[in-house]
């Protein structure tokens, strides 16, 4: 049972009464042994599954933890587990919400969509605006927030950009106005949605909420979870790896539970089973220098190796990197237990280059995965739009390879086809209602940025000699005053694809049309004539065919996938919910500390050990100051097992720059002098 496996810290926790329980696991604690034995606990003792509800920060935790309990209790698979923003979504479906999701990036492009509309440089500011993916971050912060003015947030933060602030506020509204309008939700406005959907009193089965990584909760999260807990709340996390302040995640959440609940208890979990003693003390002495929020230090119960982490100094990075690739070139440790860690990502690119050199195989977290490759994603919105014409973003998304057609009148015209089709953007292709007027004037503002381009349309005529069937040749969407032949030829295409599948039902079919149409071809071509240009940018030919080949390599790949669908609604929603978490290659593992949170090896190399480096004093001063990079450094000691070195330069030739060792190993004992 999973119960009897645990040690007393872990039963304790894991047997603890209903109520407010937190419990602090420390890095290499067993917390998902623990979670696991509080499930186990909580259905033996009468909760039906369906009373349960476990929150993790990825979808492959939940399911390890949901198959660890069904081993022992089978029906334990009717928990509901999965992250904040997967178990909301399939919680609104189940409400018949009308929904579309949409990946963050996706809607960068609708954002910068409504943010080219206007005009900045036809306004006289004293400082820059900022950029349409800048803004997009920083409302994404200002949602996690909890704030209710963004101008006033905008003022503490950049008191510069307040001349600025209307037409940001301006382009917020319409692009929630659009997003609603599509029935859009990104994973904020999905977690708004779930909890204006609890507080206004649905029914919530959920009797218990466990919550994982407690700690890397931020406030939208915490405000979900206040809005779906009843009776109890069982948190598991470690203020000390606490390394998402960038991010929105406020370690107050944590920090403040047992003052926030009445009658909380807080366990704490100590006895690390993952790395050495010698390791255990680095973490230690360093981690101490911390304010402690709730009292802890790591246990060791693997005894000591006899080999405390090494500090390896060299004279320039160059150095640094070149004797990291030999040592692991010659290292007896299996390559994918070989860990390579940095602060910054600029790092990554010199040290591959140094492993590929070597023939060593190596896996960057956090590159461009299969699904964030532009053929996939194309591919993908090309099979949304036709299951739900209705979605802008998919639209966008196809037209950025239209010569002449970018995101703002990509924009426009699926908001032509919408009104032509009577809200529906596919019937506007291939039967649009004509008594219907498009690309009217549009209201203009000085002030918010806003300038009319409709005052004089465009001519269809120009058209009338590309063979074009004389049904589309009669679309008013081609009276937009900036679409170019190279535009208009795209649309037509389109539209014949389109045209094509009204025959077509199995996903498989509709599938084998898209892939070998002339649209699909087209951004095929666009994609391998950008990746087969030398440096003079030159197209080499032989490249250009081996780069379509491998385009096409990769979609078939994507249709492999599809084969296991009978559905391509919900082929395409376990695409968009999953693709953040698979990664592919092997080999070294190359990884931000970030990135390697909740991973363990068994050799580690902490890299560019240097003050400015790691700490990143830049960079801390935009999250949670010195205290967060020493919460990250805690974190990247104690993914270690075995082995652990730390690399410090002296100099980047490179950026021509000195550096001191970082005031981290000195807290841990090491000194150079």
């Amino acid at each position: 049972m999973p119960l009897s496996k645990l040690n007393t810290e872990q039963f304790q926790a894991a047997t603890a009464p209903f109520g407010f329980n937190l419990v602090i696991a420390s890095a290499g604690t067993g917390k998902t042994s623990t979670i696991v034995g509080r499930i186990a606990h909580l259905l033996e003792n009468g909760l039906k599954p369906e009373e349960i509800l476990l929150l993790t920060f990825t979808n492959k935790a939940a399911i390890e933890m949901k198959e660890r309990v069904s081993r022992v209790i089978s029906y334990a698979k009717n928990i509901e587990a999965g992250t904040f923003h997967s178990v909301s979504y399939k919680w609104l479906k189940k409400l018949n919400k009308n929904i579309v999701l949409k990946q963050p990036k996706d809607l960068k492009i609708l954002f910068k969509s409504i943010y080219d509309k206007r005009d900045f440089n036809r306004i006289l500011g004293e400082e820059k605006p900022y950029s349409a993916n800048y803004l997009f971050d920083l409302y994404s912060l200002f949602i996690n927030s909890n704030e209710e003015d963004f101008t006033s947030w905008l003022i503490k933060k950049a008191p510069s950009q307040e001349e600025y602030a209307l037409i940001y506020e301006d382009i917020f509204d319409e692009y929630e106005r659009v997003k609603k309008e599509h029935n859009l939700v990104d994973f904020n406005s999905l977690l708004l949605e779930m909890i204006n959907a609890l507080n206004s009193g649905i029914d919530n089965p959920f009797r218990e909420i466990l919550v994982d990584e407690y700690q890397d909760t931020n406030p939208l999260q915490n405000r979900f979870i206040e809005a779906v807990r009843k009776d109890s709340l069982f948190c598991v996390g470690d203020y000390d790896q606490s390394i998402y302040a960038f991010n929105g995640a406020d370690i107050n959440i944590i920090s403040t539970f047992d003052k926030r609940y009445p009658n909380a208890k807080v366990y704490t979990l100590k006895k690390n089973y993952r790395s050495y003693g010698e390791i255990l003390d680095v973490a230690n002495r360093v981690i101490k220098n911390n304010p402690r929020i709730y009292p802890k230090s790591l246990e060791v119960t693997r005894g000591f190796s006899g080999e405390y982490p090494k500090l390896l100094m060299y004279s320039d990075t160059f150095e640094e990197y070149k004797d990291i690739a030999s040592r692991i070139l010659t290292s007896t440790t299996n390559k994918e237990d070989i860990a390579i860690l940095f602060r910054n990502n600029s790092s990554a690119d010199a040290i591959e280059a140094m492993l590929r050199e070597k023939g060593i195989e190596c896996r960057r977290k956090g590159g461009v995965s299969f699904f964030d490759s532009r053929e996939i994603k194309v591919t993908l919105d090309l099979l949304t739009f036709l299951v739900n014409p209705k979605d802008i973003m998919a639209f966008i998304h196809i037209f950025e390879y239209a010569k002449g057609i970018g995101s703002a009148i990509a924009s426009e015209i699926f908001e032509a086809l919408t009104i032509l089709g009577n809200g529906h953007a596919i019937d506007g292709f291939l039967n649009p209602d004509l008594s219907k007027k498009v690309f009217t004037k549009k209201k203009t503002s000085y002030q918010l940025g806003l300038f009319d381009d409709f005052s004089v349309l465009g001519s269809i005529s120009k058209f009338k000699n590309l063979g074009f069937e004389e049904e589309f040749l009669q679309n008013p969407i081609l009276k937009h005053p900036k679409l170019s032949i190279e535009g208009a030829e795209f649309l037509y295409n389109f539209y014949l694809l389109l045209k094509k599948l009204k025959r077509f039902k199995n996903p498989q079919s509709i599938f084998n049309e898209v892939i070998n149409s002339k649209v699909l071809c087209h951004i095929i071509s666009s994609l391998a004539y950008t990746r087969s240009k030398d440096k003079n940018g030159k197209v080499d030919e032989e490249k250009f065919e081996e780069a379509k080949v491998k385009i096409k390599n990769k979609i078939t790949i994507l249709g492999n996938l599809l084969k296991n669908y009978t559905d391509l609604e919900k082929f395409l929603n376990a695409m968009v919910l999953g693709a953040s978490e698979m990664s592919e290659g092997r080999g070294v593992n190359l990884l931000t500390v970030h990135a390697s949170k909740g991973l363990e090896f068994k050799e580690v190399y902490i890299v560019d050990m240097m003050e400015g480096r790691f700490p990143n004093i830049k960079l801390s001063k935009l999250a949670g100051g010195i205290e967060e990079e020493r919460r990250l450094f805690y974190v990247a000691v104690t993914r270690a097992k075995d082995k652990l070195y730390f690399a410090f330069a002296k100099r980047d030739r490179i950026r021509n720059q000195e550096y001191e060792i970082s005031r981290f190993l000195i807290e841990a004992g090491y000194n150079i002098n």
